[in-house]
């Protein structure tokens, strides 16, 4: 079952700085990213992962060309997944006050 998209979206805004146009753009690329390689997909899930050419008297099979585009696709939104400036999760308040408040210099411990 395919998780909505709606929810991918809302996740990965939820865990950049939505104020930072480049990082909202990403999320936009990824999304559309996301509904071509469903969209192709479904293609050739319903064609077949191979179709059959008939050049005059040959008839020859090929992988469906839609396969090539799809990894081309993966390829893209891996990428994409490693350029995103995600937050850093804190689940304590204490030290995300001393994240928000320390030198680049200094190192904290999140443990």
């Amino acid at each position: 079952m395919a998780i909505s998209l709606t929810k991918i979206k809302n996740t990965l805004l939820s865990k950049i700085d939505k104020e930072d146009s480049v990082e909202v753009e990403k999320v936009e690329r990824y999304i559309y990213l996301v509904k071509l390689l469903r969209h192709l997909t479904d293609i050739v899930d319903k064609e077949g992962a191979t179709t059959v050419t008939n050049n005059g008297p040959q008839k020859f099979t090929k992988p469906h060309p839609a396969l090539v585009e799809l990894s081309k696709i993966n390829s893209q939104l891996i990428a994409l997944e490693k350029t995103f400036n995600f937050r850093p999760v804190v689940k304590d308040k204490a030290k995300l006050a001393v994240l928000k408040n320390s030198d680049d210099d200094k190192r904290v411990s999140l443990v």
